[in-house]
């Protein structure tokens, strides 16, 4: 029997291989006869580099660049020696910032911009750009800031690139060597298909988690949809309806603006760089899982895109998270056959947190027996 285990990270508990190893555990003390494939995943958002890493020989580049709030601090990049992986929130992740420091108005992607300057010196050809974990909602106006581009308000002063200062941007100007970028593949790994702005863009669903008051969302988002039209008009980018445009505070948008770059399903991406299909090959049983199964696991995230495998290859799947917001109905239709989580396994939640290695190898334990008892 072989079963691949391909799960994503639980944030802030587990990454991606440890939960590998802890499933695997699980397993071969039911059976230690039983062949294990391990292939750590992500859905192209922090934590995507770790992922790549396990698969790809990488050189890591550690640079000096501006975090979210203009303050140096070393960040760093793989690459490979045509192609660069970069993840935004190296540089402007919310990691960066204190629970006080966080507010959206006020934060940049600059420091991700610098991250891109360099792997271009560096003479990669390919550039990929994970965007989840940002502590920004600047659309990517501090990353084009970085790559030469100049933002003016009415009375043509240059502006800061922030978040706030979306809504005072009167004209775009262009790099003096814009070049540059031309001769530069970026594809953008994006997990969420939110538009720019709107009810469901990127200051309504996200702001408020990176510190932004109700008035602040409703500034934000007057500034993306007034940028967006600004773009239309200046730079001929029509971004208004492209899904996951608001990914990142709107860095989806930005780097199809400023980079042209292609969005792609991150946990799609993922799956087709490090070889899924070979992984995959002659397969029985597959084990994933992620921190938490919610509505935007429906949206593309790692066990909606393993999920659709399975399915596809009707190969039972079981589900290890730590915690699950989807109704019964929900789980049926991504053809999960099994799903157990540490929270409900756990007598508290103290114990999810500090014992979650031990419960996920426990509940792996436990679906091993349940599955090759029948």
């Amino acid at each position: 029997m072989k079963v691949l285990i391909a799960p994503d990270k639980f944030k802030g508990s587990l990454s991606a291989a440890a939960l590998c190893d802890a499933i695997a555990l699980g397993i071969k003390r039911y059976d230690d006869h039983i062949e294990i494939v391990k292939h750590p995943l992500a859905d192209g958002g922090d934590g995507s580099l770790d992922v790549l890493e396990q698969h790809l020989d990488l050189q890591t580049v550690t640079i000096t660049v501006n975090d979210p709030l203009f303050r140096p601090v070393q960040a760093s990049y793989k690459k490979t020696a045509d192609a660069a992986y970069i993840e935004m929130a190296a540089a402007s992740g919310l990691v960066l910032l204190t629970e006080t420091e966080r507010n959206c108005m006020h934060t940049t992607t600059y420091g991700t911009g610098e991250l891109i300057i360099d792997a271009i010196r560096k003479g990669v050809h390919t550039i990929y750009l994970s965007i989840g974990g940002s502590a920004t909602c600047d659309a990517g106006i501090g990353m084009a800031t970085a790559l030469g581009y100049t933002f003016l308000d009415e009375h043509r002063e240059s502006l800061h690139p922030i978040g706030k200062n979306l809504e005072k941007i009167a004209s775009i100007q262009l790099p003096d060597h814009n070049d540059t970028l031309k001769n530069i593949k970026f594809i953008t790994l994006c997990d969420v298909d939110n538009p720019l702005f709107g009810p469901k863009g990127a200051a309504h669903v996200f702001a408020a988690q990176k510190g932004a008051d109700s008035d602040e969302i409703e500034a934000l988002d007057k500034g993306l949809a007034h940028f967006s039209m600004l773009a239309k008009k200046q730079l001929h980018k029509d971004i208004s309806q492209v899904p996951g445009a608001g990914a990142a505070g709107g860095i989806g948008a930005g780097s199809v603006i400023f980079l042209n770059a292609s969005l792609q399903s991150g946990i799609e991406t993922i799956l087709s760089i490090t070889h899924f299909d070979k992984a995959l090959q002659n397969t029985d049983l597959i084990f994933t899982g992620e921190g938490k199964i919610d509505q935007q696991t429906l949206h593309g995230k790692v066990i909606y895109g393993i999920a659709m495998l399975a399915k596809d290859k009707e190969i039972p799947l079981y589900v290890i998270s730590g915690a699950s917001d989807l109704s019964l109905s929900e789980i049926k239709s991504l053809g999960i056959k099994n799903l157990r989580t540490v929270l409900s396994a756990s007598a508290t939640r103290e114990e999810a947190f500090t014992n979650t290695k031990n419960i996920v190898e426990q509940l792996a334990f436990e679906l091993m027996q349940k599955e090759l008892s029948k």
